[in-house]
C-alpha cells in the first residue's frame, strides 16, 4: 500500500469512527428540535391537518425517517370510527367503503385467520377478544395493555388492569385494545427491554391526544434502509411527546402501518411488497377512520 493510500484509508477510518461515536451518543435535545422546527409539508383539509416530513439519512436518531401526521383539533366536526371485517381488507378499501376522509390501520390481528387478537367492540358489538397466552389464560399479553375508547367519536385512552377479560365489563360502545401505552399523563411509559418488538426499529402507527384535546394520528415508515428505518418503541414515545401528546398508544405496526387520505389514496410507503412505493399495502382486520 502506498503512503498516499494509507493516508486515504486513515482519513476514512477517522470519519467512520466519528460517525459511530456520534450515533452511539444520541443527543435527544437536538432530535427534539429537529422534529419541532422541521419545515413540515402541511395540508389543511376538511376539519383536520395533514403534515409530512422526510428526515434524511442520519438526521433523526442517527437514522432516516419518513413521518405522516394527522392533527384533528378538539373543535373539529371530524370524528373517529372503528371498522372491521372477517376478511382481511386493505385500509384504503375500508376507507373508501365508508367514504372516510382519512384512515389508519388499527389493532393487532391473526394474519392467518384474520381475527383480532385484542379486544374490539364496534357500535356495541364485540368482534374481538384479548387472546390468551399458551401458558397464561388470565393475564393479558404485553401488547394488550392500553385501551382506546371513543366517546362521540372522540378518543380517550386508559390503561386496563391485568385481567385480559376486563374490557367485557366496560359499558362504552366502541372499544379498541392495543398497546403498549406510550405516553401517560405527559410522561413516557417505561418499556420492556427484552423484546425485539420494543427494541428493534419497525414501521409504527400510533394515536395520541394533546393537552388541548387535539387528536394525533401518526404513521412512520420503516424497513427501508437509509430512507425510512422506523422506530423502536422508546423512539416512538419521544416522537409522540415532541408532537405534544400527553397520552399516546401504540397500534399495530410493521407491514400493517398505513395512512390513507381521500382523493390521494395511500400516502405513506407500506413495506409488504419490499418496494419504496405506495403499493405495498397489507390487508388488515380493522382500521380507524376519520369521518
Amino acid at each position: 500500500m502506498t503512503p498516499q493510500m494509507k493516508k486515504y484509508f486513515s482519513a476514512l477510518l477517522i470519519i467512520l469512527l466519528v460517525n459511530l461515536t456520534a450515533c452511539s451518543q444520541v443527543d435527544y435535545s437536538n432530535d427534539s428540535l429537529r422534529v419541532v422546527k422541521a419545515e413540515w409539508s402541511i395540508d389543511s383539509l376538511d376539519g383536520f391537518t395533514l403534515k409530512r416530513y422526510h428526515f434524511g439519512e442520519g438526521e433523526l436518531f442517527c437514522s432516516a425517517q419518513h413521518l405522516f401526521v394527522i392533527e384533528i383539533p378538539k373543535d373539529s366536526p371530524r370524528r373517529l370510527a372503528f371498522i372491521h371485517d372477517t376478511a382481511l381488507t386493505e385500509v384504503s378499501v375500508f376507507a373508501e367503503h365508508r367514504g372516510a376522509l382519512a384512515a389508519i390501520n388499527g389493532s393487532y390481528f391473526d394474519m392467518k385467520y384474520g381475527n383480532p387478537v385484542c379486544y374490539l367492540r364496534i357500535n356495541g358489538e364485540q368482534v374481538g377478544e384479548n387472546t390468551p397466552s399458551k401458558s397464561d389464560s388470565i393475564n393479558r399479553k404485553y401488547y394488550q395493555y392500553a385501551t382506546l375508547v371513543l366517546h362521540g367519536g372522540r378518543p380517550h385512552l386508559t390503561v386496563p388492569d391485568s385481567n385480559r377479560l376486563s374490557e367485557e365489563k366496560m359499558t362504552e360502545r366502541n372499544i379498541m385494545t392495543a398497546g403498549p401505552m406510550l405516553i401517560r399523563r405527559g410522561k413516557m411509559v417505561a418499556q420492556r427491554d427484552d423484546r425485539s418488538f420494543v427494541t428493534v426499529r419497525h414501521n409504527r402507527t400510533a394515536l395520541g391526544i394533546k393537552k388541548d384535546g387535539t387528536t394525533i394520528l401518526l404513521v412512520a415508515d420503516g424497513r427501508f434502509k437509509d430512507t425510512a428505518e422506523g422506530f423502536t418503541l422508546p423512539e416512538l414515545e419521544r416522537i409522540m411527546l415532541w408532537l405534544g401528546c400527553t397520552e399516546a398508544i401504540n397500534l399495530d405496526g410493521g407491514g400493517s402501518s398505513t395512512m390513507y387520505i381521500k382523493d390521494e389514496g395511500v400516502i405513506n410507503f407500506p413495506s409488504d411488497n419490499k418496494q419504496h412505493d405506495h403499493e405495498g399495502e397489507r390487508p388488515v382486520s380493522n382500521a380507524i377512520l376519520v369521518l
